[in-house]
This record gives C-alpha cells, structure tokens and sequence, in this order.
C-alpha cells in the first residue's frame, strides 16, 4: 500500500483479460437464459396445444378453467387470428393456434440453440 498512485488497485483489475471463471459465469448465464426462453416456447406452445384439444372435445365453455385456457390462448395467438378462415370451426381453430404454438416452438428452441452455442 506505499504506492502513490490512489487508483492503482482499480488500474490492476481493469487491465486483467477475462479468465476462465468469467467465461464459465458467462457460459452458465447463456445456458440459464436459454433454458428460460425454451421453457416459455414450450409453455406458450402446450397452452395452445391444450385449448385446440379442448375445443375439439368440446369442453364446457362456461367452465373457469376451460375459459382461462381459452383467454390465454387467444392472448398468445392474438397476432395469428383468422390467417386461416376455413367454414369447418374444428380446421379453423387446429389452424388458427396450431401455427402460433409451431412458430413459438420454432423460435423459442432455435434462440435457446443459439445461446447455447455462444
């Protein structure tokens, strides 16, 4: 601690390069974001999946859990509505929330893959 300089100690840390633990925390945190992003996708996806098979087993619609799956999905599809304008309502709505829960799938998975490789 005889140095003159009241900044030394900062200059030192600074100038060191990223060692191994640093790459291994950036690593970890790159693999803790990607398994977030996977699990999203997936859940996104299996609440999609979920109100296209209720639907087609006509679940009681006044039902609270029926209708929440059913608030939730048309929340998550809401950008995909009527892409798909069929006159069959069971192709319509299998269209209408099966190609969000795909694309959701598709990118979520294909960010993680990414990050993971970073």
């Amino acid at each position: 601690m005889n140095s003159t300089d009241p900044a030394s100690g900062y200059q030192r840390t600074h100038d060191r390069s990223p060692g191994p633990d640093r790459a291994a925390h950036n690593q970890a945190t790159a693999r803790r974001a990607a398994l977030a992003i996977c699990t999203m996708a997936d859940v996104a996806a299996g609440v999609l999946g979920l109100w296209i098979v209720l639907h087609l087993l006509d679940a009681n619609q006044a039902n609270p859990f029926v209708e929440f799956v059913r608030g939730t999905a048309d929340w998550l599809s809401g950008w995909a509505q009527d892409i798909f304008t069929m006159d069959t309502e069971d192709l319509r709505i299998v269209l209408n929330f099966g190609l969000p829960a795909v694309i959701y799938l598709l990118l979520g998975h294909g960010i993680a893959a990414r990050l993971n490789r970073a």
